[in-house]
């Protein structure tokens, strides 16, 4: 059987990847840039030229997928149903899907198919803290408006859930809240990251302006800064609340902070 993974070099795709061949199974992996992404995904997985933003062109990319991962990112409200559509009549008989923070068209199209399928709803991601690379770097300094405790999950657990979903039976129609195995302040993160590369990091608290006006100066629209900053001001229940999903689903407890601050520290320094 083939599994497509969409997204397959992104922050969860590669995870979904790596998880399903080191479970043997046949990974056929949607990329733009295929050429690349061969170099940077296992021996063995088959790279295919696409998007799931563009549906109409996975006729081959679908050709012979029996399941799908999909991961909604921007862009893909308005594609999602088509792509989930042309799955389905392609042949595709089980789904996972990574939510975009809320049920939107795509996880309401995945919901709505007709097949198997389980949606994965992961609270704020640990690679999050990648943002804080180039302010420590340069000055052992994070700037950001809010200090309050976060779930936060790594991405290798929302894959290997994904996988769990996609190759064993009784996780049909599903939805899996995903958080790590603690609930972090950004100063806890800081001094745990801090550990890790072996230097002092200092919190400096910025306003709510400044923390969108940083984000749309890297090219985020106001409407989505306004969204992603304001979830932080008031982040939802869940956002702070530790469950044990992970473990549940996959037999071994959540990845901690300090394991991903230690598997990312060189990028730190």
């Amino acid at each position: 059987m083939t599994t497509l993974v969409t997204g397959a070099t992104g922050n969860t795709g590669r995870h979904v990847v790596a998880e399903l061949v080191r479970r043997g199974e046949k990974v056929r992996a949607l990329t733009r840039d295929p050429v690349a992404a061969a170099g940077r995904l296992p021996a063995g997985v088959e790279t295919v030229f696409g998007t799931h933003t563009s549906p109409e062109g996975l006729g081959a990319a679908l050709d012979g997928v029996d399941r799908m991962h999909v991961t909604v990112t921007a862009g893909a409200a308005e594609a999602g149903p088509e792509l989930v559509r042309r799955a389905v009549e392609a042949g595709v008989r089980r789904i996972t899907v990574v939510w975009g923070g809320w049920v939107g068209p795509v996880e309401q199209a995945v919901a709505d198919s007709g097949v198997e399928w389980t949606r994965l709803e992961p609270q704020e991601f640990m690679s999050n803290t990648l943002t804080w690379i180039d302010s420590i770097r340069a000055e052992a300094v994070v700037r950001e408006p809010y200090d309050f405790p976060s779930a936060l999950v790594h991405e290798a657990d929302i894959g290997a859930v994904a996988v769990a979903a996609l190759l064993d039976d009784g996780h049909a129609g599903r939805v899996y809240n995903l958080t790590g195995p603690e609930a972090l302040t950004t100063r806890e993160r800081i001094a745990i990251l801090a550990r890790a590369i072996h230097r002092d990091v200092d919190f400096v608290a910025i306003t709510h302006e400044q923390a969108v006006a940083r984000l749309m100066a890297g090219g985020v629209s106001r409407e989505d800064a306004d969204y992603v900053i304001g979830w932080y001001a008031d982040p939802p229940a869940e956002a702070g609340t530790v469950v044990d999903t992970v473990e549940r689903v996959t037999g071994r407890p959540a990845r901690t902070f300090g394991r991903w601050s230690a598997d990312h520290a060189d990028r730190f320094r």
